[in-house]
């Protein structure tokens, strides 16, 4: 299957040509999603501008559980595997919590931190009914503080955007990015 959207060709605006040298590895092409987003720069600008891969209120480790819940949740192994490629060992993230993250729950084994439980959790909820009880509420508010509650619910809402994105435009898988592990 082929993307719906031919990505930008490169020579891009200097804007562009300067993220992209800042957000890619030496040696790295470009990733599909960005360049072509880039085919309209207020749109690369505005996807470049509501990223959440700086220091926050959460760590690279949650962060990371956050992103490869809500892209696994949506299907978008595109993006899933490339956060798996690029952060997922930095993160500390092992073979069975990213087989969780894709097939299994907040209840798994893996699981041992009371507070990935709960963003596991929130990450599901989120994706099935676009909101928060009062009881995972309450538990979540146990482990993270308001600003890190905050940064939570926009980081899921913006990878889903990306794996709408992906998914749509049907951007083929990075050669370099991880694939969804099987089910066992």
């Amino acid at each position: 299957m082929s993307a719906r959207i031919a990505p930008a060709a490169s020579p891009h605006p200097a804007f562009v040509e300067e993220q992209l040298a800042r957000l890619m590895p030496p040696g790295l092409a470009p990733l599909a999603l960005f360049t072509t987003v880039a085919r309209d720069e207020r749109l690369f600008r505005r996807l470049m501008g509501g990223a959440l891969l700086d220091r926050g209120a959460l760590t690279l480790r949650q962060r990371e559980i956050v992103i490869d819940r809500v892209t696994a949740g949506c299907g978008a192994e595109y993006e899933w595997g490339v956060h798996v490629a690029f952060f997922g060992r930095k993160a500390d993230l092992t073979d069975a919590e990213l087989r969780s993250l894709v097939h299994g729950s907040a209840d798994d084994a893996c699981w041992v931190a009371p507070e990935e439980r709960a963003l596991v959790r929130l990450c599901d909820r989120l994706h099935d009914t676009c909101t928060i009880d009062d009881a995972l509420w309450d538990e979540a508010r146990r482990h993270f503080s308001e600003m890190a509650l905050i940064e939570i619910l926009m980081l899921a809402g913006s990878y889903r955007m990306v794996s709408y994105l992906a998914n749509a435009l049907r951007l083929p898988l990075e050669p370099f990015a991880a694939r969804f592990p099987d089910a066992h």
